[in-house]
């Protein structure tokens, strides 16, 4: 099993798809949809039944913007003030302005969402300012349910298949990508008219505080892979230094779930048992009281439950405990951890990529375009912040319309052929040698040097020194690493991206110098905010073989935000404990 065998395939399509967890599915869906005649292939380095960050299935929609509980405009600029207004408001209204449908949509597919006995859709309040969260019974049956509308339009699958790299054309415009098989490490290349990246967060970048590779809040798959594709492809990246960072239970590495607690009156605490904020929404001002609650000498912070009503705690277990992670309760009942008897300890996750719990992405506009003509991105790593599945599934929806209403106006573009030889020889090269360093151990020394250099609260030297380091790592990574089979093949691959997306982290971090996000880009040397200098997205991007950083606008609001409003987020503490 996982010999690796030489040999190359070469195919054609209008729309590639790169990634089949939410958005990527939904993107190829659409752009099937749209266009019946098209050639639409989904590329997965898994398999997409089961792919993605909602392979077990989601417990509820985080943000979804609901006629008669909010509007399009209210959740722009909740949106916008949680992001310090460092936002490009077009792709958010875009979202809030389509995301209802969606809904429709995931409801005629068989995926039903909590209502009240009126019928109308049961939305809870969990974000600072409005209400977006609604429950999903039978959230499960997401995955299956997108696989059947797939199988349905003839959507072209290609499982086991790992993108490498993409193409571009002689005239700069995308023409395709390279994959190599993660079975038997035969290459293909895809020559299409436009591709969409919908690869998902760059969740193995930080090592978690159990030290186990595999222990990561995010999908353990999503090792930015698309994050190092669309970079050397040299689209625009914003705001990296703006990193994904969340309260997680302590030792599981799973998400306390505010969003199904909270409604049910869960809530943060500190170790006296009081509670320090007003609203567990994830934003990095929150994480930042979070931060300074742990070290004021009232941590640890633990989610209190044990307040409730045995039958509420009974609910709020029949989610957490069977619906995207159902390995939590099997962690409690061998820790010995009842809700009902004792709060639970949490701790703060380990730094990643990830627009859907942050604002670090790819930079595209409101109809998912990069800055590389013909490259779309979509879901957790493109820009739109605070996208969750629900943004992943709207805008894979917007990317893969557009995209294939593109590629009906143009041209397959010609490429290199010497790019597909060059790119053999790089992903090939660890199977080349007799002895070396296992992808693990580069893995391993990767992450560890990002918690020990990276990890906010940032200090300038830290991150130099970091980089410093991480060239060492990619020295071995380039020169020594062994890949002894297709399944260690890919795994260098994921290393080779791990290490990509940390020297970005830390050079988008050094070049914005203020503290901004709240903990997401704390820094210690400059502790303020420089609204003069750096109301500002920060742009990265691949140069002439070298990573530059540059200031780009934001773009005229389409929601006007008063200055009474900018500061809400801000204004979380609690200044006198109950």
């Amino acid at each position: 099993m996982d010999e690796i065998r030489e040999g190359s395939t070469e195919v054609s399509c209008d729309v590639l798809v790169i990634g089949g967890g939410t958005a990527g599915p939904m993107a190829a869906y659409r752009a099937k949809r749209r266009h019946p005649n098209m050639r639409v292939i989904l590329l997965e380095k898994a398999n997409v039944k089961r792919s993605g960050a909602i392979a077990m299935g989601m417990d509820g929609l985080n943000n979804a913007v609901i006629p008669g509980y909010a509007t399009p405009e209210q959740y722009t600029k909740e949106i916008t003030i949680a992001n310090d207004g460092i936002c490009d408001q077009a792709p958010v209204y875009k979202y809030a302005s389509r995301c209802f449908e969606m809904i429709q949509e995931l409801d005629r597919f068989g995926i039903k969402f909590q209502k009240t006995e009126n019928g109308d859709f049961d939305v809870k309040k969990v974000h600072h300012l409005g209400s977006y969260v609604l429950p999903m019974p039978n959230g499960d049956t997401v995955k299956k349910a997108l696989y059947r509308q797939l199988r349905r339009e003839k959507v072209l699958i290609s499982n086991r298949y790992m993108a490498t790299r993409l193409l571009t054309g002689r005239d700069g415009q995308v023409a395709g990508a390279i994959a190599v098989n993660t079975r038997d490490a035969e290459f293909l290349v895809i020559r299409a008219k436009t591709v969409i990246l919908c690869a998902g967060a760059a969740g193995r970048l930080g090592l978690p505080q159990s030290g186990y590779l595999w222990g990561t809040y995010e999908n353990a798959a999503n090792s930015g892979d698309g994050y190092a594709m669309a970079y050397h492809a040299g689209a625009g990246f914003a705001n990296l230094e703006c990193y994904q960072i969340n309260p997680l239970i302590k030792d599981y590495n799973g998400p306390a779930c505010a969003y199904v607690a909270g409604p049910f009156g869960g809530y943060t605490t500190n170790n006296n048992g009081n509670r320090f904020i007003e609203c567990d929404y994830w934003s990095g001002q929150m994480m930042q009281e979070f931060y300074n609650e742990l070290q004021s000498g009232k941590g640890p912070v633990f989610l209190k439950l044990d307040h409730l009503h045995g039958d509420t705690i009974s609910e709020i277990e029949a989610v957490l405990h069977n619906v995207e992670r159902p390995s939590r309760g099997r962690f409690h009942q061998n820790r010995g951890t009842d809700y009902r008897e004792r709060m639970i300890e949490m701790h703060i996750s380990e730094i990643g990529f990830c627009s859907g719990h942050s604002a670090s992405g790819v930079f595209v506009d409101e109809f998912a375009r990069t800055t590389v003509t013909g490259l779309y991105a979509a879901g957790d790593m493109a820009s739109v912040p605070h996208n969750y599945m629900l943004g992943a599934f709207t805008n894979g929806a917007v990317a893969g319309e557009h995209a294939a209403g593109f590629a009906e106006e143009i041209d397959l573009s010609d490429y290199d052929l010497s790019e597909v030889e060059r790119e053999k020889a790089r992903v090939l090269a660890p199977t080349k040698r007799e002895d070396g360093i296992p992808p693990n151990q580069i893995e391993y020394k990767t992450r560890r040097l990002v918690n020990d250099y990276l990890q906010p609260p940032k200090v300038t030297a830290k991150m130099k020194l970091g980089r410093m380091r991480l060239a060492e790592v990619r020295e071995d990574l380039e020169n020594r690493m062994v890949a002894r089979d297709a399944h260690e093949l890919m795994r260098s691959l994921e290393a080779a991206s791990i290490i990509d997306c940390a020297d970005m982290a830390a050079a988008a971090s050094l070049f914005r110098t203020e503290s901004r996000w709240g903990f997401y880009h704390h820094r210690v040397d400059f502790p303020e905010k420089n609204n003069d200098e750096w109301f500002c997205h920060s742009i990265l991007r691949k140069q002439d073989g070298r990573m530059i950083v540059e200031k780009r606008p934001v773009a005229a609001y389409i929601v006007p935000i008063e200055e009474s409003e900018r500061s809400a987020y801000d204004r979380q503490r609690i200044r006198k404990s109950a």
